[in-house]
């Protein structure tokens, strides 16, 4: 949000006020400004009032004029101009010979056979608006020669204000807000804005208006007649123009001025297309033009202003564009009301449509603000358009209202929450200068909170705490150390084993660690082939790519890979993430942290990476748990799994995960030319495993017997489980050699490694057991290789 230093000074005196500084204390105290500082006009010098006094047709060109110029310095000035409105008598503003324009000097120049000394200026050409369509019709009657500078408000200093800091402070959405917190800062009177009386029309008819639905808080009408004049003053224009608006016309002008001035939006209908206001909900949907010619489907929850049944205009977010302000429009219907802000925030994502207007009202807008802003636009109006006559009593209804805060605290409680000393006196000096009413009674205070810091904002004691350090001045505490004891603090299970994993991850296999949101990236996904699941969704989700929240992390990683395919030949990425994987019992989400690896080679074939990220997670577990691993078949349940190659990862008799291959048709749609692999594990799950002790055994003295059996399988998981049933304290190691794949079949290759503590094994000894396995795996239907 632009601020006009100009806007502010009208309600407190900044005499002798170094205003740059002012605005970086204000950046200290209330809220964020943003780096630049705007000083208006400072690049502009040398440009007068003058006034056209012969216009003649170049006669060489169709488009450019001769004119002689009168810019108060007893001569007639030649001038070559291309404008199309020019004309005798008319004045505008005028560069002399010498003057600036931005980087641009003004001097004699040759044009079409004629020397042009000086420029006649668009508004656009001297940054007082965006109107280059001809040069600038000055109507006001100032003396030939006056600097342009002079005349009117060019000289001004904006700065822009962070709309995020602003947005448990409604009250700060307009210039007299901000002048407010300036007069704190200052310590000086905040003025009143002028209004206009509007009891002296209380004799006077009432609207025809009802509010019909709760989510309108209050609404406040009002009707004027004979309106006969249409452009803004140019003071206005310009300020505007510096805040970010363009000039509509008069009553378009006025409602953005007064929002930007109180902070307060206000809209104007013609009257003539407004007789009975009411303010409603429909019962079904429909189409509704607004004013930008834009169609928009108009939900049952969308509030609506009515003509009848007829709506007219969105509740606090755009008017429609049959009852607009127009060029003829003599008698206006003025509204100035505040709405429910989830509503008009709900009512903007739905429509994907968010105005000046309906950013304030989402803020909680004062009730209290809606009378004021119509008495001050009544005023502006009466001063430019002298004829314009007041021709209803102001209606007003009001349907809700913030409840009154009154706080009581002491100095006790003051001096323990700020830690310094500040007087009583300075206290209550602060919080009136903020609007507050304040009473103090034996170090004792009972504030009552003002009605447009109440609706959101201040609401608890510590907050008026902040009410006056902030304007205190936070530099202005004494630095010292917070003597308070520190305790060791146990760091969590889960946490710890993360950060293991992490660092193993990194360190020894050289994994890249990826962070990554938690949506289900409907766009991304698609193009890999992957459905997406039904799962926890955004309510009025403002892009459809991030409405579902994600089951797993595998998909987003899938994604990921396809963005970095063309980076390197082999690489690993993993996350350690949130999932949701539906609701609880108490119907909260079902929000699990997983770890996810996915391994992507171009060199490496398909076999020789699957076991490479096996090792990968026997590592973790070895390491973490002292516990090794062992797989089981599972049954592919998402589109990107392998519908054969997948094993669920079971650690200490518990299921922690799976370990699979990408499915070949998503792996295509990733890289034709690359191996992909992936597992998932549960974090919470693998930390809660109990790790097992480290055992440590004497070097074996006596050397061992290694005994080498191939066994016609496709799995090794009942070979280990027969050596395992053999119960024999003499194997010390079992390993996977070889595998091997003819004719007859694959063939795995094991080892077993036997030893004995005190003596020397003979081979006879050790056969026995072997026998037993061989039969044990032989009654299962697995037989040792010929």
């Amino acid at each position: 949000m632009f601020l006009s230093m100009n806007w502010i000074s009208d309600f407190v005196d900044l005499s002798g006020v170094d205003r740059e500084k002012l605005i970086h204390r204000f950046s200290l105290s209330t809220a964020e400004v943003e780096n630049e500082i705007f000083f208006k006009g400072s690049d502009l010098s040398g440009v007068v009032i003058a006034e056209i006094k012969e216009v003649a047709e170049h006669p060489e060109s169709k488009k450019l004029h001769l004119l002689k110029v009168d810019a108060g310095d007893g001569k007639l000035t030649d001038v070559v101009c291309g404008a199309p409105n020019v004309r005798v008598g008319m004045k505008t503003a005028f560069a002399k010979v010498g003057a600036k324009i931005g980087e641009i000097e003004i001097a004699p120049r040759p044009l079409a056979g004629y020397t042009s000394y000086g420029m006649c200026c668009s508004e656009k050409e001297i940054g007082i608006s965006d109107d280059n369509s001809g040069i600038m019709d000055i109507t006001d009657d100032f003396p030939n020669g006056t600097d342009i500078k002079d005349a009117y408000e060019i000289d001004d200093i904006v700065f822009e204000v962070d709309n995020k800091s602003l947005t448990n402070r409604p009250d700060l959405w307009g210039h007299y807000g901000i002048a407010r917190e300036f007069a704190a800062l200052v310590g000086r009177p905040l003025k009143t804005p002028a209004m206009a009386d509007l009891s002296q029309y209380d004799s006077l008819p009432k609207i025809d208006m009802k509010i019909e639905d709760p989510l309108c808080q209050r609404y406040s009408c009002l009707q004027v007649e004979n309106i006969t004049k249409n452009v803004s003053p140019v003071n206005m224009r310009i300020r505007l123009f510096y805040c970010g608006m363009r000039s509509i016309n008069l009553l378009a002008d006025l409602t953005n001025y007064l929002m930007l001035e109180m902070g307060q939006p206000m809209h104007a209908f013609d009257s003539r297309k407004v007789e009975k206001l009411r303010i409603k909900r429909f019962p079904e949907s429909f189409t509704f033009r607004t004013l930008d010619g834009v169609d928009r489907k108009i939900d049952e929850n969308t509030l609506m202003i009515c003509n009848g049944d007829i709506p007219v205009a969105i509740a606090g977010i755009m008017g429609g564009l049959d009852s607009e302000i127009v060029d003829d429009t003599t008698r206006l219907t003025l509204e100035s009301a505040t709405f429910d802000p989830v509503s008009i925030r709900k009512s903007t994502v739905r429509l994907s449509h968010r105005t000046d207007a309906s950013m304030r009202y989402e803020k909680s807008l004062d009730p209290a603000m809606t009378v004021p802003a119509i008495a001050r636009f009544v005023k502006l109006l009466q001063d430019i358009d002298s004829s314009v006559t007041v021709v209803s009593s102001l209606t007003d209804e009001i349907a809700f209202e913030y409840d009154k805060v009154r706080l009581t605290f002491d100095k006790k409680f003051v001096d323990r929450y700020t830690g310094i000393e500040i007087a009583n006196d300075t206290i209550v000096k602060t919080l009136e200068s903020l609007g507050f009413g304040v009473v103090l009674e034996n170090d004792s205070f009972t504030v009552d909170v003002p009605s447009w810091r109440a609706t959101k904002d201040v609401t608890i004691k510590a907050d008026i705490i902040e009410e006056i350090t902030r304007i205190y001045g936070y530099d202005n505490f004494d630095i010292h150390t917070t003597a308070t004891p520190l305790y060791p603090l146990r760091p969590d299970t889960e946490k710890t084993v993360e950060d293991k994993i992490k660092d193993i991850l990194v360190k020894r296999f050289s994994l890249h660690e990826l962070h990554s949101y938690v949506w289900m990236y409907y766009d991304e996904c698609r193009s890999l082939g992957i459905d997406i699941e039904d799962n926890i969704k955004l309510i009025n989700a403002t892009n459809p790519n991030i409405e579902v929240i994600r089951k797993s992390i595998v998909p987003t990683q899938l994604c990921q890979a396809k963005l970095n395919s063309g980076y390197a030949p082999d690489f690993g990425i993993f996350e350690v993430g949130r999932i949701v994987d539906g609701l609880k019992d108490d119907g909260l989400c079902n929000e699990q942290k997983k770890l996810a690896i996915t391994l992507f080679s171009k060199t490496k074939s398909l076999e020789t990476l699957y076991f490479e990220l096996r090792d990968i997670l026997a590592t973790l577990s070895a390491d973490i748990k002292h516990i090794g691993l062992t797989y089981e078949t599972a049954a592919a349940e998402h589109d990107y799994e392998h519908p054969k190659n997948l094993n669920t990862v079971i650690c200490g008799g518990k299921n922690i995960g799976k370990i699979g291959v990408v499915h070949p048709t998503v792996a295509k749609k990733i890289d034709k030319k690359a191996n992909i692999v992936f597992a998932e594990i549960d974090v919470r799950d693998f930390a809660e495993i109990e790790a097992k002790a480290i055992e440590y055994e004497v070097p074996q003295k006596f050397p061992g017997i290694e005994i080498d059996l191939s066994f016609v399988s496709d799995k090794f998981a009942p070979i280990g489980k027969a050596i395992a049933d053999a119960n024999c304290p003499l194997v010390k190691k079992v390993e996977v050699v070889d595998t091997y794949e003819d004719a007859a079949g694959r063939s795995i290759t094991s080892r077993i490694t036997f030893a004995h503590p005190e003596k020397t094994l003979t081979r006879e000894e050790v056969l026995s057991v072997v026998g037993r396995i061989i039969d044990d795996l032989e009654s299962k239907g697995i037989s040792l290789k010929k």
